[in-house]
């Protein structure tokens, strides 16, 4: 029914982080026993092609992988289904074609989320993984759509006719078509963290405290980022209140954070120090994240074995995904800083502050500057100067998330 159809193609060759972070850890074994469960499958292309009576899209992928359907579509016309084990950097959209109105594809912390709006005459027939065959050297996860639509037929109850059954067709009336969806929003979620607050002041400046400096930089921030549209922003506190480092992770966890930045402002003995700099999670760290890891974690389930080995890996993967896009944004960050403000001379440090913790968010803590140093307070408490590091920051969200979209895209 579909060989005639006009098709959608929308390509992403981005390979995942994760499968070169297995390759580099040496775990063939494992992988021998459990490949599938173990490595990131990279999304190639996804098509999309049918008509009013029958709909397919085909997300073209370069392993085997699973899906989990988390909803049918039958309650509020939503399909969405998630795929631990694939890989969607960059994210995908589509709009209307057959009985699929809109689709778009998401990175989250549980993997690959598709998100198909159906019509309201739609409903999923079928889902299914073909591995590669007939030259097609890729595995390719379909996911059917049917209409419901069709004749209702009734048996007449006339006595006469009883002794010769007859069915009565009737007509429905023609449905209004659906008006056309928009794309599904693909915001970026960023949470912004103003480090301390309420009975935690902070590092003491001439003027005041750090946790005030820090709420002022972050409301900034947060402005600036909504102007474009492009972000749905959290602040992990908008008031002068204390919120737990564990709780701050945590937030970002339910947000399904594709971003989190700490701000914070330093202090030292030396009133002479001055300089902003960036922080990442150290390697030595990096076991703590484990605190975070609750039993209804994605890579806790992933297993096809129930083996704690191959979950321990796959916690291990995402950890070490997560760093390398933790280190980028950093490295984005500095240059973006440079000649807004001063910087330290190393200006990309690692640390195993709470915050960064998150083993499943990209995350960084930004110390914007000395409160201890007059040059420095001076800076971060005089809004338009603020304002100015603020946009800076907001630029290198930018040009971090178009990146990670051109590589996803080629």
């Amino acid at each position: 029914m579909l060989a005639g159809a006009g098709w959608v193609f929308v390509r992403n060759r981005a390979r995942a982080a994760i499968t070169a972070a297995a390759v580099a850890i040496g775990l063939s074994a494992v992988f021998a026993v459990s490949h599938a469960a173990t490595s990131t499958a990279g999304l190639l292309k996804v098509r999309v092609g049918g008509d009013a009576q029958q709909t397919r899209l085909v997300m073209d992928i370069d392993q085997a992988a699973s899906g989990k359907l988390i909803s049918d579509g039958s309650a509020d016309g939503h399909l969405i289904l998630v795929m631990p084990t694939v890989s969607a950097q960059g994210g995908l959209q589509g709009s209307s074609q057959g009985l699929v109105k809109a689709w778009t594809i998401q990175q989250t912390s549980a993997g690959a989320r598709l998100q198909m709006d159906l019509a309201d005459n739609a409903r999923i027939k079928g889902r299914f993984l073909l591995p590669p065959a007939d030259g097609i050297d890729h595995y390719r996860y379909v996911v059917d759509i049917v209409s419901q639509v069709g004749a209702v037929r009734l048996v007449s109850t006339n006595a006469t006719a009883a002794r010769r059954p007859t069915t009565v067709a009737l007509k429905l009336r023609p449905q209004i078509p659906p008006a056309r969806a928009l794309p599904i929003s693909l915001k970026k979620v960023v949470v912004i963290d103003p480090g301390h607050g309420g009975h935690d002041p902070g590092a003491s400046g001439a003027k005041g405290f750090e946790k005030d400096v820090n709420l002022a930089a972050a409301l900034a921030l947060k402005a600036r980022l909504e102007r474009s549209s492009r972000y749905q922003v959290v602040l992990t506190r908008e008031t002068d209140t204390y919120v737990p480092l564990e709780e701050r992770v945590r937030i970002a966890q339910r947000a399904n954070a594709d971003l989190f930045i700490s701000l914070h402002s330093d202090s030292g003995p030396d009133a002479d120090t001055r300089g902003a700099s960036v922080y990442t999670l150290s390697d030595k760290a990096s076991n703590r994240a484990a605190r975070f890891v609750s039993r209804d974690d994605w890579f806790m389930k992933a297993s096809l074995t129930g083996d704690r080995g191959v979950s321990d890996i796959l916690f291990d993967l995402t950890q070490r995904a997560t760093k390398n896009r933790s280190a980028a944004f950093a490295q984005t960050l500095v240059g973006h800083i440079e000649g807004k403000a001063p910087l330290l001379r190393r200006s990309h440090r690692n640390a195993g502050f709470m915050v960064l913790l998150a083993p499943d968010v990209p995350a960084v803590l930004l110390e914007m500057g000395f409160v201890s140093n007059p040059q420095d307070e001076a800076l971060l408490r005089d809004p338009a100067r603020r304002g100015r590091l603020m946009n800076a920051v907001g630029d290198s969200i930018d040009d971090y998330f178009a990146e990670a979209t051109r590589l996803a895209s080629r």
